[in-house]
């Protein structure tokens, strides 16, 4: 079945091509609710922090259903589409994570195995007692949010070797695009090819991902939307030490539900790749509520929005937070909410599923806004969903 896509313009269009069709009016009713939730729920959030475009797509029971809102580009005024390229920010550690997981079972590392085995340039370092799944789930002892300034991919090895630990490894999280983007760095390396060839040429492709870039190909760059900064001037992410690993993917929300619905039944992909995403998906670690995965951050569903907004909160994400192991690791769990925010400096994104409910959003804009903002946003669709038994049946 082919998904439906709506916007606060197409959505009479939509349910009048419905009709057409020999639609009942019951069929009708569930996207014009569906609709109805999400424009109530995107509208304010878009006005309230001068979003320019956003594109969301809800999958319900593997049915796809896309809302588009403004422009991709205040200069241009082409339209937010589900085929408009925005950048993920750090929703792209559970691609980095997919990386680490499918190299895991390609056999070329252990999540087990010290980081220094695999960067023999770390050797005698701390990183003699680093596991990479302590790297993967922030827990390596206090690595920072970001490289230092004058950190280059160049010379990052030295910062890795000069660096030391403030707590145990496995004691603490801290959340870290060098702790992570070392992982995914790891991987590359492991599987003998750079890191940004690897996820486009075989990664994204496993996926059925095709409008999904490190860097985006010029072919596709009137695609690309133009992020906006907190002065409202155009933005795009800059280069940095590691910054592919970390926070590089670019897609759009057509990939990016795709990518959801993947994660939630992987059943027509390669078995390796199914595997890895279990490993995603399996909790390491119990931080307050939140179960730390490998890229991916889960809780218990149902779960309530304050649970989830002390999660995605500042405090979890910028300071140390005392992290309790799972011995053995916690299976991946159908009843939980999954989910990931990312930022750039011009762009703003979350996605977010429920496995044993087979849902899932994802919200891309090209602003920087408050995640408690997208997390409410999304947390209020989500649970409305629950209201729609029409919308699985709509075509």
């Amino acid at each position: 079945m082919r998904p439906v896509s709506i916007s606060k313009l197409g959505i009479l269009a939509t349910l009048y091509c419905l009709c057409l069709t020999g639609a009942s009016a019951a069929g009708e009713e569930g996207p014009r609710r569906l609709e109805h939730f999400v424009d109530e729920a995107i509208a304010p959030v878009m006005k309230e922090n001068g979003v320019p475009g956003m594109a969301v797509a809800v999958t319900v029971r593997g049915k796809q259903y896309f809302f588009n809102y403004g422009v991709a580009s205040k200069e241009t005024r082409e339209r937010v589409t589900e085929n408009t390229i925005f950048e993920i920010g750090s929703i792209s550690k559970t691609f980095t994570a997919t990386l680490a997981a499918y190299a895991q079972e390609r056999g070329t590392l252990s999540l087990a195995d010290n980081a220094s085995r695999h960067l023999p340039q770390l050797a005698g370092s701390n990183f003699d007692r680093i596991s990479l799944l302590d790297l993967g789930t922030y827990t390596a002892g206090g690595l920072p949010l970001q490289f230092p300034a004058g950190v280059t991919q160049s010379t990052m090895i030295a910062y890795y070797r000069n660096w030391r630990p403030a707590y145990e490894a496995g004691s603490y999280r801290v959340y870290s695009n060098p702790s992570i983007g070392l992982l995914g760095y790891v991987a590359a390396e492991s599987l003998g090819r750079p890191f940004d060839e690897i996820m486009e040429q075989i990664v994204f492709p496993a996926f059925g991902l095709t409008r999904t870039f490190i860097d985006v190909p010029p072919g596709r760059m009137s695609s690309y939307a133009s992020g906006y900064s907190k002065a409202n001037k155009p933005v795009r992410v800059s280069p940095g030490a590691l910054a592919s690993e970390a926070y590089g993917v670019k897609t759009s929300s057509s990939d990016l539900i795709r990518f959801i619905e993947a994660n939630m039944n992987g059943a027509a992909l390669a078995e390796p790749f199914r595997r890895a995403l279990a490993t995603t998906q399996t909790g390491y670690y119990k931080i307050g509520d939140m179960i730390q995965g490998l890229g991916w951050e889960m809780y218990a569903s149902p779960t309530d929005l304050d649970r989830l907004l002390a999660g995605n909160s500042s405090q979890m994400a910028g300071k140390p937070n005392k992290a309790s192991k799972f011995t053995p690791p916690l299976p991946p769990q159908k009843w939980v909410l999954i989910n990931k925010t990312g930022s750039t400096n011009g762009f703003g994104a979350y996605a977010a599923f429920i496995p044993a409910k087979e849902v899932g959003i994802v919200m891309l804009a090209n602003k920087n806004y408050p995640v408690p903002a997208r997390v409410k946003a999304a947390y209020r669709i989500l649970m409305a969903l629950d209201s729609l038994s029409g919308v699985a049946d709509a075509r």
